[in-house]
């Protein structure tokens, strides 16, 4: 069983990407592989709503790691996203990759459905409680199982 972490975080190693660490530690001990695939120092661009994606499986833009990352995904047995909330809601980046995974996933329907999904945030202030719903109606859009908290 493999558990992939989506941290998008602009730091590297930041806060958010502590947190996911330390979910991949209880993980670990009952021998779950784990990667953390981090967005810092990229940017993680808009879904153009061309829906060229119909079909096949992923989206056909090839200007960011967003494919790649959307691969991994798919080939997860749980997903672990996360993202710090700087502004009462989840990271540009983190937006982005959901909205193009929405598109992708509703117009190939099953890519994530019976994987696992569970969302951290971090966050100084406000945001944190909009962060997760933002990134836990992407897993109730799309049918992973959410652990109960």
């Amino acid at each position: 069983m493999k558990v992939l972490g989506i941290c998008a975080s602009a730091r590297k190693n930041g806060n958010t990407a502590i947190m996911m660490r330390k979910v991949f530690e209880a993980l670990e001990k009952e021998g779950i592989e784990t990667e953390l695939v981090q967005f810092a120092g990229t940017v993680i661009e808009p879904c153009k709503a061309c829906w060229a994606c119909a079909g096949r499986g992923n989206c056909v833009h090839k200007n960011d790691c967003f494919r790649e990352v959307f691969e991994k995904m798919k080939e997860a047995d749980g997903v672990l996203l996360g993202s710090p909330s700087y502004s009462a809601n989840v990271s540009a980046n983190m937006q982005a990759f959901l909205e193009r995974a929405a598109v992708v996933c509703d117009l190939n329907p099953g890519l994530v459905k019976h994987k696992v999904g569970a969302a951290v945030a971090a966050a100084r202030r406000a945001g944190p409680l909009q962060a997760i719903d933002t990134m836990n109606h992407f897993f109730l859009n799309h049918e992973p199982f959410l652990p109960e908290p």
